[in-house]
């Protein structure tokens, strides 16, 4: 740390200053997309001023305009002056990622982040004390079973397949193209959610099918609010855990392993060695810690975001090859994207 702050940061502290307000610039995100104001902006034909924003989503007229300056002075929304009334629009990032109705929308991630995540680390203290996740102390529910805290409604259910669908919405390409997986024939996404990422493998890999392995209410869930026409994707339910899994040449495990202790990852893991005939292979996406374990920041969030949510870490990279080569995976390779998240991929 020491050697990343400057003799001007010691003179005034403007990049500590800046992280201590980090939870308040995620807010006004949160906040804004709530409340449906990159909404209402796309689908203006001109800017609005914060008059007609305030009275279009039943705000004040204060509140809202305080919320739109903050949002300018973050670049994410522009102002100008017309008649000497201020008026708002989108900027095209805005458009792109904050409106529900882009191709690209991050709005089910945002949404979850606010009201799923967020009060989770109001308890991050006494997550870093206890060495547990925060679910008791948050929702009501047991520590121990941290997928009933993520399915503990079918609103809950949804935010969270949402968050899913945004993430592979933009990460899935890259995972998907992360390897020439062209060889395997039959690919098995595991906790495959709403589907996501397996289409971007069906579109990279037209000649291999591709099917989405989840538990049953995740099956039906996915099929009535995220089905697309003509799907390239199978839909199967299962456990993969307590029940058998489908037959595959490579099994995909994303944002999976992370989630769950080691002794439980390895037993996952041996279940899918078996499973696998010689050449067959297993594709684990995370994010990635640096061998020194001194970032990636985005990392080591998600490793904390581990702790306090569910029963796992992320790893470095030595850390998923030795759970791999433990079980009798040979041939580890590694990817990094350059964004969220990374590939390791290893054969039978």
């Amino acid at each position: 740390m020491a050697e990343h702050l400057s003799q001007s940061e010691l003179d005034y502290p403007f990049k500590l200053l800046e992280y201590f307000n980090g939870f308040r610039v995620s807010k006004v995100i949160f906040s804004a997309c709530e409340l449906g104001v990159f909404d209402l902006l796309l689908k203006s034909p001109e800017p609005l001023s914060a008059q007609h924003v305030a009275r279009e989503l039943s705000t004040s007229v204060d509140g809202m305009e305080r919320l739109l300056d903050a949002l300018v002075g973050m670049e994410v929304l522009e102002v100008e002056t017309t008649d000497g009334t201020a008026v708002y629009s989108s900027t095209d990032v805005a458009n792109l990622y904050l409106a529900k109705g882009s191709g690209k929308s991050l709005h089910d991630m945002i949404i979850y982040q606010s009201q799923t995540i967020y009060p989770l680390w109001n308890n991050l203290v006494d997550a870093v004390r206890e060495g547990k996740n925060q679910n008791q102390k948050t929702f009501g529910l047991p520590p121990e079973d941290v997928f009933q805290a993520v399915y503990r409604s079918e609103e809950e259910t949804l935010k969270f397949m949402g968050l899913m669908n945004s993430s592979w919405i933009l990460d899935g390409h890259d995972i998907a193209t992360a390897f020439n997986l062209s060889c395997f024939q039959t690919i098995v996404d595991l906790g495959g959610c709403t589907g996501a990422l397996a289409r971007e493998m069906a579109k990279a890999y037209p000649s291999s099918s591709v099917t989405v392995f989840d538990l049953l209410p995740v099956v039906e869930t996915a099929q009535k609010h995220f089905s697309q026409e003509n799907d390239a994707v199978v839909f199967q339910s299962g456990d993969f855990f307590s029940g058998e899994v489908p037959p595959a040449d490579l099994y995909v495990l994303a944002r999976i392993i992370h989630d769950w202790p080691e002794e439980k990852c390895l037993m996952l893991l041996k279940k899918l060695y078996d499973a696998c005939k010689p050449g067959g292979g297993v594709l684990l996406v995370e994010a990635m810690l640096f061998e020194n374990r001194r970032g990636p920041v985005t990392a080591q969030i998600f490793s904390l975001n581990m702790l306090v949510q569910m029963e796992g870490r992320e790893r470095p990279p030595s850390g998923y090859t030795s759970i791999l080569n433990k079980i009798g995976f040979r041939n580890v390779q590694v990817c990094r994207t350059g964004k969220s998240y990374d590939a390791i991929l290893a054969v039978r």
